[in-house]
C-alpha cells in the first residue's frame, strides 16, 4: 500500500462503442481524421453481383450455417429486393387461385349403405350402441354411417358387413354375404 500513487486511476473495463455508434456516419468521419483503416460495403442482392447482403461470393452447395445459395435467396425475396420486406409479397399464384372454383372435399357414405346398415341392424334387433359395441367403434360412427355424413374406411365398413352379414361394398349393397370356406 505504501506505493500506491493518489493521482492515476486504473481503469479496468471501459465499454467500447456500441454496433449502432459504430456504423454512423459521425463515428465513420472520426475514424477517417484519426487515419484508421474504414472499411465499408455496400448491400445488394442483384443477379450477377455474385455477393449479397455485402458478404463473402456465394458457392453452391454451402454448407448449413453459410450463406443461402443465390437462387434460393432470389426465391425468397425476388430479384432487386434487398433491404426490404418481401417475405410477405403477393405472388403470381395469388390470383390463379382466386379463380379455382373446384370444390374440394371428401367422398361421403351413400345412403344407400346408410340404409342398408340401418336395415340389417333392426333386422337383428340391435341398437346403434349395440352394434358399436360389437365392432368395438363409437356409437356416433354408426350414427355417421347411417346418415351418410362418415367419410368411408373399409375396414370400419368390413366390421360392419362381418357383424350385420350383409354386403355393404361393391355391386350387391344390401344383399346377404355368402359365407364360404376361409381361404387361408
Amino acid at each position: 500500500m505504501a506505493e500506491s500513487d493518489w493521482d492515476t486511476v486504473t481503469v479496468l473495463r471501459k465499454k467500447g462503442p456500441t454496433a449502432a455508434q459504430a456504423k454512423s456516419k459521425q463515428a465513420i468521419l472520426a475514424a477517417q481524421r484519426r487515419g484508421e483503416d474504414v472499411e465499408t460495403s455496400k448491400k445488394s442482392c442483384l443477379p450477377g453481383s455474385g455477393r449479397l447482403w455485402g458478404r463473402a461470393p456465394f458457392q453452391t452447395g454451402s454448407p448449413v450455417g453459410l450463406l443461402p445459395t443465390l437462387p434460393f435467396a432470389l426465391a425468397l425475396h425476388g430479384p432487386g429486393a434487398a433491404g426490404q420486406n418481401k417475405q410477405h409479397s403477393v405472388t403470381k399464384n395469388t390470383a390463379k387461385l382466386d379463380r379455382e372454383t373446384e370444390e374440394l372435399h371428401h367422398d361421403r357414405v351413400p345412403l344407400e349403405v346408410g340404409k342398408a346398415i340401418q336395415q340389417g341392424r333392426q333386422g337383428q334387433g340391435l341398437t346403434q350402441r349395440d352394434l358399436a359395441t360389437k365392432i368395438n367403434e363409437k356409437p356416433q360412427v354408426i350414427a355417421d354411417y347411417e346418415s351418410g355424413r362418415a367419410i368411408p374406411n373399409n375396414q370400419v365398413l368390413g366390421k360392419i358387413e362381418r357383424a350385420i352379414g350383409l354386403k355393404l361394398r361393391g355391386k350387391d349393397i344390401g344383399k346377404p354375404i355368402e359365407k364360404g370356406p376361409r381361404a387361408k
